[in-house]
């Protein structure tokens, strides 16, 4: 089992910047050896894949947020942040975290509650 929090979402205008951050807990895995990613959901819209990040730092971007949003880890601390700059209206959904555990060739996913992003125009 993996818990993860989010933290760090909000209202901002277009134009801005966010940073979110997801710590892992009462993990029976260690952090170091997670893939890591967020992904969010807005009204209506089916949840998509924002960023993610392996446990030997390859990071993946959707299309949208390349050059906009930048994802890293620090094992120290059990932590996983989305950068988020240049906002815009349409980033606005819930951002959620998640962490894929590989164990005995299976992966298995688990996702935090999310955290409410809204950007203004």
């Amino acid at each position: 089992q993996v818990q993860l929090v989010e933290s760090g979402g909000g209202l901002v205008q277009a134009g801005g910047s966010l940073r979110l951050s997801c710590a892992a807990s009462r993990s029976t895995f260690r952090f170091y050896s997670m893939a890591m990613a967020w992904y969010r959901q807005a009204p209506g819209n089916e949840r998509e894949l924002v960023a993610r990040i392996t446990s030997s730092t390859s990071t993946t971007y959707a299309e949208s947020v390349k050059g906009r949003f930048t994802i890293s880890r620090d094992n120290a601390k059990n932590t996983v942040y989305l950068e988020m700059n240049s906002l815009k209206p349409e980033d606005t959904a819930v951002y959620y975290c998640n962490a894929g555990v590989l164990q005995r060739g299976t992966w298995s996913y688990y996702w935090g509650q999310g955290t409410q992003v809204t950007v203004s125009s």
